[in-house]
Formats: structure tokens, C-alpha cells, sequence
């Protein structure tokens, strides 16, 4: 489903103008649409409603509470990397009973917060990790429920910096090591083996990647069946990518047919962790045009917001497709623009070379904003980060008031006597 739609020259979310949005709230601003978060998510479970299954939200990816609620409601468990986003999804009324926890670099107070909880399951991710799981299980009187994640060594043809399953990479344990660490947590007293963990990276648009990595992880559990070690679960992680330019990712129907294909009779709980995959296109970036500038090599639109508030391209050279809020009748004046922000770096851009007909104040829609936006947002620059408004249908609610230029010092203190 497009929630973002052209409707009598201007760009509605849902049945809302977008510039009806800006006036309200101002810019910049994250707009999503519930419509399209509670589609995507409907339309991930239902490849696997046939089957044990379990989707857990990466909170990474859109840690907003109304988003987790959201999610919570419609029957979604929680991919987790740390205390706070474990917080995050408490208050959200987010079930602990459905909560993985991920990540290299677990504390033990993040363990302890876990434990207490009654999480779903560790994904742990060393033999240090693990042993450090079971002093602090023990300490607790608990036992820890845990899944290791396995490194396949595949590659994910995506970005170095989101690709996250070669041996190179600092996740995961080496597939070849995988074994014998299963064989020494079945032998701690305060660990639980319950499952597989797989996790190769994001943005992925091609099956073949998953499909290679399942087969090694199914290797992986037929081998601890025949040391008496059972899985309850296999989690393959998230990864599937969105379409932000002309990308043609796999569609959710045919990555679960193709896994369903590759699991066979095996009776063990699937658990899949999308993050982008449910929120990406769900949202965008709302942003006004402060300043048209031209030089003698290139045109430049200085708009309202920056790389502090999405990071992505500054970060991995990534593509959003920007639109005019309200078309232009006059298309013949449009001209190659660097879409620039206000932030005293270089690198602070949204778009390169983009075509559109543009005068001092219009608005820009930088599309497909809903993943690793505002959770990656900053206040660099001494910059408030900016309001999340969610709309549904006709209606739209500030789901984050926008920061003020107090709020980034209120917690700072001079030194007495300077």
C-alpha cells in the first residue's frame, strides 16, 4: 500500500495534505502513516500463518512508542540491542514474554534488566557473553533462555556497514566454532538452549542470501538433534530490503514460501526480526526550502533539515526519493539540484542531483524515511531534533513533540567558580 499519494497536485499521507501537516506542526517533521505500518506487518505474518511463528519489530530501526504500540497491538514481539530500547518496549506494553535481545555488547545490568523481565530469549553472540550470561542468571536464581548466533559467513550483497554475517564482521560466533559452544552452554547450569540465531545484514534484495544462510543454519540444528541438544526456534534475523529508487527486493509472500520450502517437517518455532522491511516506507521526512543558491557548478536548495536529522545519506552515500510537497504548473523551470542542509559539514546533504521545480519556501517530502531516521537523529550542530506526527485516515497526532533549544542543555551544568 502507498500511503503517500499525489491528490490535486499536492502529496496527502493518507487523507492528509502534507502541507496542511507542516503548517500545524512545522518542519522538519517525520510523518507516518498507521495504514501502511499495520499493513506491512499484516502482510509478513501472513506468509507464515501456517506455521509456528513469531515476528519481532527491530526497534533499531523506529524506536517511537506510539510505532511499538502499535506493533504490540497487532501481536508483534520486539528485537532488542539494549537496555534502553528493552525500556522502550516495556512502556510501550510491548509482551516481555516476546522480546529477543541482540548485540555484541551486553552489560550486565542489560542481563539482569532482561532476566527480571522474563524475555523471550539472549541472542548471544560470544563465548565471553555467555559466560558472563550464566554468572549473572546464577546470581539471579534464574536460568537464561538462549539462542547463539551463528555467523554463516554469507554475503548479503548490501552495504559494508549493514552487512553483518561474514567472518570479518564483529557479530555473531564463527559457524565452524558454533558447536562446540553449544556442547559448553549445555553443560552451564543457569543457560537454557532454546534456539539458532542467523542475522546477515539489511537492505537485502535478493533471496538467494537468506536462503544460502538457512541451509547452514539447518546444518547446524540437525547436528545438535543428534547431541541431544533440541531447538525450539530458529530466528533468521531481518534483512529484507524496501524499495527507495528502483530496487525490486523479494516480496514477503515468496520469502516465506521459500523458507517454509527449506524448514521442511521440522517442528520448531520460527522467529524473524524486520525492522526497515515494516517501517521504511511507512514514513517520511518532512523538510521546507530556506534558500535557492545558484553558483557557477552546481544549484542548491538549502532546506530545514539535515544530516543530524536523517543520517543515511551522509552516512552510507544512501538514495530517498525527494518530491514536491505541492506540483509546480510551471515544469519547465525546474533545475538540477543538491538537496543541503544547514549543518557546517560538507557531507551534509539529502539528495544529489535532483530535478524539480523549486522557489523559496516549498515544501520537500524526502520519501521512504521510516527506518533508521529518527532513531539515528542527533542534535548535532546544537540542532532540536524534530516532532513525529502519525496519521490515520483523516486524522494525524504528534506521537514526539518536537525538542526545544532548552531541552538540549537541561541536563548539562557549569562548573562552579569559572
Amino acid at each position: 500500500m502507498n500511503s503517500f499519494t499525489l491528490k490535486n497536485t499536492t502529496l496527502h499521507a493518507e487523507n492528509v495534505a502534507l502541507n496542511h501537516i507542516a503548517h500545524a506542526f512545522g518542519t522538519p517533521c517525520y510523518v507516518y502513516s498507521k495504514a501502511a505500518l499495520t499493513q506491512a506487518f499484516e502482510r509478513f505474518s501472513a506468509g507464515f500463518a501456517q506455521t509456528n511463528h513469531l515476528v519481532c519489530f527491530a526497534v533499531k530501526s523506529n524506536p517511537s512508542l506510539a510505532i511499538l504500540n502499535l506493533f504490540a497491538k497487532l501481536g508483534a514481539g520486539f528485537d532488542i540491542v539494549s537496555g534502553g530500547e528493552l525500556a522502550r518496549v516495556l512502556a510501550a506494553g510491548g509482551d516481555p514474554k516476546k522480546i529477543v535481545f541482540s548485540g555484541v555488547g551486553k552489560t550486565e545490568p542489560e542481563m539482569q534488566a532482561a532476566l527480571n523481565a522474563g524475555i523471550f530469549c539472549f541472542n548471544v553472540e560470544s563465548a565471553s557473553e555467555l559466560n558472563r550470561l550464566n554468572r549473572v542468571a546464577a546470581a539471579l536464581g534464574k536460568v537464561a533462555p538462549v539462542s547463539l548466533r551463528v555467523n554463516p559467513n554469507v554475503d548479503a550483497k548490501t552495504h559494508p556497514y549493514i552487512s553483518t554475517g561474514l567472518k570479518n564482521n564483529k557479530f555473531g560466533v564463527a559457524y565452524e566454532d558454533a558447536l562446540n559452544i553449544y556442547l559448553q552452554a549445555a553443560a552451564m547450569p543457569n543457560i537454557a538452549i532454546h534456539g539458532v540465531d542467523c542475522h546477515i545484514g539489511s537492505q537485502i534484495t535478493e533471496l538467494a542470501p537468506f536462503l544460502d544462510a538457512f541451509d547452514r543454519v539447518l546444518w547446524l540444528v540437525d547436528a545438535l538433534e543428534q547431541h541431544d541438544i533440541p531447538i525450539q526456534h530458529i530466528d533468521l534475523g531481518g534483512g529484507i530490503g524496501i524499495c527507495y529508487s528502483d530496487e525490486t527486493p523479494p516480496e514477503f509472500k515468496a520469502y516465506a514460501l521459500a523458507m517454509l520450502e527449506k524448514l521442511g517437517t521440522r517442528e520448531v518455532t520460527l522467529v524473524f526480526e524486520p525492522g526497515r522491511a515494516l517501517v521504511g516506507n511507512a514514513g517520511v521526512l518532512l523538510t521546507k526550502v530556506e534558500y535557492i543558491k545558484h553558483t557557477e557548478a552546481k544549484n542548491f536548495a538549502i532546506v530545514d533539515a539535515a544530516m543530524n536529522d536523517l543520517m543515511r545519506p551522509a552516512l552510507y552515500d544512501a538514495y530517498h526519493d525527494i518530491k514536491a510537497v505541492q506540483a509546480r504548473d510551471n515544469q519547465a523551470s525546474a533545475l538540477s539540484y543538491e538537496i543541503v542542509g544547514p549543518v557546517c559539514e560538507s557531507g551534509d546533504f539529502l539528495g544529489h542531483d535532483r530535478t524539480l521545480a523549486l522557489e523559496e519556501g516549498d515544501l520537500l517530502a524526502i520519501m521512504s524515511a521510516g527506518a533508521y531516521g529518527m532513531s539515528m537523529a542527533s542534535n548535532y550542530n546544537s540542532r532540536p531534533r524534530a516532532a513525529e506526527v502519525m496519521v490515520d485516515g483523516e486524522q494525524c497526532y504528534v506521537i514526539r513533540k518536537r525538542e526545544k533549544i532548552a531541552d538540549l542543555f537541561a541536563l548539562e551544568q557549569i562548573l562552579p567558580n569559572l
